[in-house]
């Protein structure tokens, strides 16, 4: 009787180690340029985090892209690039799937999350491990730590077309 008990035991160690190995979450790499944000950045990161933050409290709309009537995240990246002079495609997976990717993230530099390779929520980077972004329906566009570990699970990557 003890080898059936070793083998169930044996067998939940190994599945206590493959959830362990799911729910493991990764660095999300940053560079900031100097003490404040705005130092060293090129005037379209520092117009891209501008409009960006014009958005704060915008209410979520799925599809929209209008800070009158609502954004989804990848429509709030569309303004804030745009008043930049920056087109970008509409959805975070399109913008993920095209757009230059980079090692650390920059201020002004998009922040991709999802799984696999799909890309299914996009946040702008503002500088202190912080972004901003529309996190979903019945919220508004709002900042958060990317130290939060929903983010550091889900993300995949950085990317942006900024200077």
């Amino acid at each position: 009787m003890a080898a059936p008990r070793l083998q169930a035991t044996l067998a939940l160690l190994l599945c206590l180690l493959v959830l362990a190995g799911c729910s493991s979450s990764q660095r999300i790499e940053t560079h900031d340029p100097g003490p404040t944000t705005a130092e060293g950045l090129s005037i379209e990161r520092a117009l891209i985090i501008s409009n960006a933050k014009q958005a704060l409290g915008t209410p979520y709309k799925w599809g929209g892209n209008s800070l009158e009537t609502g954004v989804d995240c990848s429509g709030l990246v569309q303004v804030a690039y745009h008043a930049a002079g920056i087109d970008v495609p509409r959805t975070s997976n399109q913008q993920y799937q095209t757009l230059d990717h980079r090692e650390q993230a920059r201020p002004g530099d998009l922040l991709f999350f999802g799984s696999g390779s799909r890309a299914t929520h996009v946040g702008i980077y503002l500088g202190d491990r912080r972004m901003i972004h529309a996190p979903g329906s019945g919220r508004e566009v709002t900042v958060s730590s990317l130290d939060i570990r929903y983010w550091r699970k889900h993300y995949l990557g950085a990317a942006g077309p900024a200077p």
